[in-house]
């Protein structure tokens, strides 16, 4: 199993998580996963660099694969923008990015450019055919398409990578897994409990994703203490309880903040595991692997990524190593 370090944009300035980025590296991460936002989940988190520009500085300044997550179905970006983008890094950095995860978007992220916001059904064609519209222009394809919001005409990408990325789909239910069984190379998923987790990837497999990769953004809240740790979730990421119909549709970080004004510190220990100690992490890690993922990447989700760092440095990834070597 990859185990990889998740770069939250959402969370930190773009010089921030070069530096915590760097500093994964040389404690031992094998990989980077990165979220691509145009607005934090909270006003609490503050931040919401741009991915992509990001990305060609911090793939210059490290030697580890990425990961990104991408919305193909035009709004912040047409299908043909976001190929030449992952055409460009890819020629420039062969064979370190990965996949790139196209997904049907959030409200939060995509509403801002005045293009509307259709139902998820609609959202979701537009995925597909976005993702099979960049699929063949990374291929050196000529380009044209008549539907509507996808429309394109005589495109072309002159500079092209050796090697494409892979095109992951991402999905948070079931159902949404299983559709993405029947065209993405891979999927990834957030964490949930194993009785959840092990459905989602069934449904996968079961719908043409069989011997498809598996990676995983496994989110937890490490701290020194288990309050410390609860605190550190319920100030970040309490958006973590808002359900995954509602999480697409809300516009802005107010409407976040004003969904969960009620979450209770304490309501956080159902949705973010706290983790304090290395064997904490370790047996997340293992529960992932059991569900079939080849990937996963550690989001912890407070403020204090130094400290995490070091933590994982000391105590989890070198345990990993050996039980990689072991097996």
């Amino acid at each position: 199993m990859l185990i990889g370090y998740h770069a939250s944009h959402e969370q930190f300035s773009p010089s921030q998580l070069l530096e915590y980025v760097q500093a994964a590296e040389g404690a031992g991460f094998q990989a980077v996963m990165t979220s691509d936002h145009l607005s934090p989940w909270s006003a609490r988190q503050g931040n919401s660099g741009n991915n992509w520009a990001w990305l060609g500085a911090v793939m210059a300044k490290t030697t580890v694969p990425f990961g990104s997550l991408a919305i193909p179905g035009s709004w912040r970006y047409h299908p043909v923008v976001l190929a030449h983008l992952i055409a460009t890094l890819s020629e420039m950095f062969p064979d370190r990015l990965r996949w790139i995860a196209m997904g049907s978007g959030e409200a939060l992220n995509e509403t801002a450019v005045g293009r509307g916001w259709p139902k998820k059904a609609e959202r979701n064609l537009r995925t597909e055919a976005g993702a099979e519209m960049i699929r063949r222009l990374l291929t050196g394809d000529v380009l044209n398409c008549d539907q509507p919001d996808l429309r394109a005409r005589d495109a072309r990408l002159w500079t092209l990578p050796e090697k494409p990325p892979a095109l992951f789909g991402a999905a948070l239910t079931s159902e949404t897994a299983r559709w993405l069984g029947t065209w993405a190379d891979g999927l990834l998923t957030v964490r949930k409990p194993r009785e959840e987790l092990k459905p989602l990837v069934e449904a996968f497999r079961a719908g043409g994703g069989k011997d498809k990769p598996l990676a995983l953004q496994l989110q937890v809240s490490w701290a020194r203490t288990v309050d410390e740790a609860r605190h550190a979730a319920w100030d970040q990421w309490r958006n973590a309880t808002v359900q995954p119909d509602l999480l697409a549709e809300l516009r802005t970080p107010e409407e976040f903040d004003e969904a969960t004004l009620n979450v209770k510190p304490g309501d956080i220990d159902d949705v973010i595991p706290l983790v304090t100690q290395g064997r904490h992490l370790l047996d997340l890690i293992n529960e992932c692997a059991g569900c079939g993922f080849d990937e996963v990447y550690v989001h912890s989700v407070g403020r204090d990524q130094n400290g995490f760092i070091n933590f994982m440095r000391d105590e989890v990834l070198p345990k990993t190593a050996l039980f990689h070597q072991r097996s």
